[in-house]
């Protein structure tokens, strides 16, 4: 019998040999320089890894670019870091600074290990989502744009990872990533009562929304929308093209600081709000991308080595962070979420 749903090859087939044959026997790596790693195994084999940055977004013909690369340089294998870097594997040293070259000839710079800033995972804002309150790309061009410097070089305390969702559907790290950009709908949905009768499920509709904002109204054959309980996440929208969350005039970004999933020093972290809202202004969007180059600067000079952003944060106290950058308390920073686990435990690290 035929299989014609099989699901994505397992990552194993698609393995360079010579990682496969040395899985699990790495004893250590070092970085050589921004974006070039050296790892060593147990057997004595030594891999060279060349990072390079990639668009969120891509062409066929920049996959046929980077195909062609690793087909010329580490025999045809490559891989897609989860934040959309690119790596090229290499067994043979002599061939890092001509791979090196190539990348820079087609404009691709090498950079984001260590302490630097890598690459920024983000989702797919207006250019395909269906609940954008902001785009993706067109955002993390210009903040990247701004902290180039800091992807080609390993100046800042520590890593830093930055994250962009286009919706608090968050598709994208923003929950755990030192600097975040999270898009905004800021008023309820507006309802096309006449369209919803025609197109809608109102049952699907209604066990969408994660507040029970949403009630059936049997008299319109549409749906009411108890506008104190709804959170204007847009997953009505999802649902049904007659409740529309996007609203131009009041969409807009929040940042959000201090997430992290490693378990060096301490246990992984959730961002906190830092801005509750700025403006949407394509192409370039200065409040937003001035907002984040101010918060790395702020903690790059004040931070200890190794000290991550909501390492430091947590060390100098909210009250210090607020002063350093200039960012204004609210009372939208005030947490009200009272079915948050006091408890949690999010680190590998069990102690009992």
């Amino acid at each position: 019998m035929a299989r014609t749903d099989i699901g994505p090859p397992h990552y194993q087939e698609m393995l360079p040999p010579v990682i496969k044959e040395n899985y699990g026997k790495w004893q250590y790596h070092e970085i050589l320089r921004p974006g070039v790693l050296k790892h060593v195994s147990e057997n004595g084999v030594v891999v060279f890894t060349v990072r390079a940055a990639s668009p969120r977004l891509v062409s066929v013909d920049f996959i046929r670019d980077v195909a062609d690369l690793a087909d010329k340089f580490c025999g045809g294998f490559l891989r897609f870091t989860s934040r959309h870097n690119v790596e090229f594997l290499l067994t043979d040293e002599h061939q890092v600074e001509p791979l090196i070259t190539a990348l820079a000839a087609k404009g691709l710079p090498v950079g984001g290990t260590g302490n630097s800033v890598s690459n920024m995972i983000h989702t797919q804002g207006w250019v395909h989502c269906h609940t954008p309150a902001t785009d993706a790309s067109g955002i993390v061009k210009a903040v990247m744009d701004e902290l180039y410097e800091h992807f080609v070089e390993m100046k800042l305390p520590a890593k830093l990872r930055l994250a962009l969702a286009c919706c608090i559907n968050m598709c994208g790290a923003v929950h755990c990533s030192d600097i975040a950009i999270c898009g905004i709908h800021r008023v309820p949905p507006t309802i096309d009562h006449e369209l919803f009768a025609k197109v809608s499920e109102t049952p699907s509709v209604v066990a969408a929304c994660p507040t029970y904002a949403i009630k059936p109204n049997p008299k319109t054959k549409s749906i009411t929308i108890n506008e104190e309980k709804c959170m204007y996440c847009g997953n009505c929208y999802t649902m049904s093209p007659a409740v529309n969350i996007m609203n131009p005039a009041n969409d807009g970004v929040a940042i959000f600081v201090g997430g992290k999933v490693s378990n060096s020093r301490k246990p992984p972290m959730f961002s906190k709000l830092a801005i509750p809202y700025l403006p949407n202004n394509p192409p370039r969007w200065p409040e937003v991308t001035e907002a984040v180059k101010n918060i790395v600067h702020v903690w790059a000079t004040n931070a200890r080595p190794g000290e991550r952003v909501g390492e430091w944060i947590e060390r100098v106290g909210w009250e210090r962070f607020f002063k350093l950058t200039g960012i204004p308390f609210t009372d939208k920073h005030i947490d009200d979420f009272t079915l948050a686990p006091t408890t949690f435990r999010s680190t590998t690290n069990f102690k009992y």
